[in-house]
């Protein structure tokens, strides 16, 4: 039987909806191995979080609970899910690929001593190896790994990329209370704070939709089209390389293999030719509009659809017409 373990990232008591996507694909892969999907969830105040992780379809929650977990500091966060991976004994585990996943994934797969494949875009069994597929040589190359199964699997897997079920109304699942004891080591470094700079913006890693503008828009004050556009849509505000090294953009907003990879299910390209760099980050989207006056220009070979007109004319005429049709 093979079990199947999601780390479910929390930040401040609210699930990354990454993780209710993994645990709709742990399901699927637990099907067809005779096994079950189960989760693990760390923090100073957790358990509140366990109803609603088995209405995603976790059978079993192993929860740890310790002050030290409050804010995340990789040392005591690789111990605390080793310790979980040591009780439950899962086949596999699956860590959404956020900052904090790849951060955590590598220092828990050498303490484990587990094969570790990270940003993977498919996920399979092939007997009892752990076939999964990633990017490679910005996007231009999809490489295909087996992690042995003679040893514990680890794998990182893109935001977006595999969907999220509806939640089972009056699901049930066992929790489990494992008690985390900490070293020296793991108590050597502290997070004191952790600093937002996204103004209240949704993270373009994060949202289900990402419009971004290019060096055409020409300045920071041009930009207000793009995030009026982006807040109708309920989405994040991203931009190319070129308008963040202008400054028309911080760069936490850049998209691109030198800055942010994005899958959202639509991605809105206001201005942006299309460098290499740039498709590499945002190819995986599930739909792409591209707005640029150039019918040359490189985004078009990767959008599924194009429009060939200023942005500074469509922009503001699409924000207007979504804002009717929301009433």
């Amino acid at each position: 039987m093979k079990n199947i373990l999601v780390f479910v990232e929390q930040r401040g008591g609210k699930v990354l909806p990454a993780s209710y996507q993994l645990l709709a694909l742990a399901n699927d892969l637990a099907a067809t191995t005779g096994g079950q999907a189960e989760a693990c969830l760390l923090g100073d105040a957790v358990s509140g979080l366990t109803d609603a992780v088995a209405a995603q379809g976790a059978a079993k929650v192993y929860t740890v609970e310790h002050a030290e977990l409050a804010r995340y500091n990789v040392m005591p966060y690789a111990t605390a899910l080793a310790a979980v991976i040591d009780q439950a004994g899962p086949k596999t585990v699956l860590i959404p690929t956020t900052f904090m996943g790849r951060d955590l994934a590598s220092r828990v797969a050498a303490r484990t001593r587990a094969g570790l494949a990270i940003d993977c875009v498919e996920v399979d069994f092939d007997g009892d190896s752990l076939a999964v597929t990633k990017t490679m040589f910005a996007g231009k190359m999809m490489a295909k790994f087996k992690l042995a199964g003679d040893r514990l699997q680890i794998a990182t897997v893109r935001s977006n990329v595999f969907g999220s079920r509806e939640p089972q109304a009056g699901a049930s699942a066992e929790v489990v209370s494992v008690a985390l004891t900490l070293g020296e080591n793991d108590q050597r470094s502290k997070t004191t704070e952790i600093a937002s700079t996204s103004s209240g913006i949704k993270d373009v890693t994060e949202a289900d939709v990402v419009v971004s503008g290019g060096r055409s828009l020409k300045s920071e004050e041009n930009f207000k089209i793009i995030h009026e556009l982006a807040a109708t849509l309920d989405g994040a505000v991203g931009a190319s390389r070129a308008a963040c090294d202008a400054g028309y953009q911080p760069h936490a907003r850049q998209v691109g293999l030198t800055g942010k990879v994005v899958t959202p299910k639509l991605y809105i390209a206001c201005g942006i030719d299309g460098a290499i760099q740039h498709l590499a980050g945002m190819r995986g989207s599930k739909v792409i509009v591209a707005i640029n006056t150039k019918k040359e220009a490189p985004i078009f070979k990767v959008a599924s659809y194009g429009c060939v007109v200023d942005l500074f004319t469509l922009v503001p005429l699409l924000t207007k017409e979504i804002e009717r049709l929301h009433g």
